[in-house]
């Protein structure tokens, strides 16, 4: 007979509930990222922007021309501001999951230390089980002889 811990269903929900919050907080961590790079990917577009006004300043340009290329470098900044706001909301999504997530983990460890702890003690029962056999036959035989 095989050691059986008698939540293992209990330990496999837990388990089961732990991976489902790992991924919902790798899942935000992506889109985190995502938003990051987009805004990085802006900064460097507003920059180019005003550094191509600022070129386009030294020439002549027609005013129209220079309007266009403000108005541009502008609704890029407008887009950076939303990003970043998004990112915001993003890292408190990030955190409250983080905490659920951990919340998770704990409960499914508890039930595995207490699985490991019974296996341990049902190991020790055991080997104590067949000790005390061996010696019933030693003592037998001995008595015998």
């Amino acid at each position: 007979m095989g050691f059986r811990f008698s939540l293992a269903s209990v330990l496999g929900v837990r388990e089961s509930v732990e991976r489902r919050e790992e991924l919902a907080l790798e899942q935000v961590q992506q889109e985190i990222i995502t938003v990051q790079r987009a805004a990085d990917q802006l900064s460097a577009e507003i920059e180019n922007a005003h550094q191509a006004r600022q070129d386009a300043m030294q020439d002549s340009v027609p005013a129209c021309h220079l309007q266009t290329m403000l108005s541009e470098a502008n609704a890029a900044m407008e887009r950076k501001k939303a990003l970043l706001k998004t990112l915001q909301s993003l890292e408190q999504r990030r955190d409250r999951q983080s905490r659920v997530y951990q919340a998770a983990h704990r409960a499914r460890r508890m039930l595995s230390d207490m699985a490991d702890r019974q296996k341990e003690a049902w190991e020790q029962d055991m080997g104590r089980a067949q000790q005390r056999f061996v010696d019933d036959m030693f003592g037998s035989r001995s008595q015998r002889g």
